[in-house]
């Protein structure tokens, strides 16, 4: 699993970006995700040192702001680890499905065994 992706913090930045099509301003990230400004910015960094997001600096209205998108090399790893994610799901629900039919037959043998049992016992 990739652990840059699976680290809490940059999964939920990684899906919101990947949720839309646009760029997304830093103060939606932080208030969307409820994480301060700091641990936002050092998970952006993070990410942007991995390659998978991008951040656009610029001035409005005379106050600085930042906007993030999610990269291709961002959304594939996305993509890789959910992947990932659904092949063990899938393994655990099969595996539970086999013990949920075992013990669907062994507690049926078990009141077939009974049945006969009480026959038994009434004769």
């Amino acid at each position: 699993m990739n652990k840059l992706v699976h680290e809490q913090s940059r999964l939920k930045i990684l899906t919101l970006l990947a949720s839309g099509n646009e760029s997304v301003p830093f103060t939606v990230l932080r208030d969307s995700l409820s994480m301060t400004a700091g641990n936002l910015s050092i998970q952006l960094k993070t990410l942007e040192d991995a390659g998978y997001i991008g951040t656009e600096k610029y001035f409005a209205l005379k106050k600085p702001r930042t906007d993030v998108l999610i990269t291709d090399a961002g959304q594939e790893a996305l993509m890789e680890y959910l992947e990932e994610l659904e092949t063990m799901l899938t393994a655990l629900r099969a595996g539970a499905a086999q013990k949920a039919g075992a013990a669907q037959k062994a507690g049926a043998a078990s009141k077939k065994i009974q049945t006969k049992g009480e026959k038994h016992d009434h004769s």
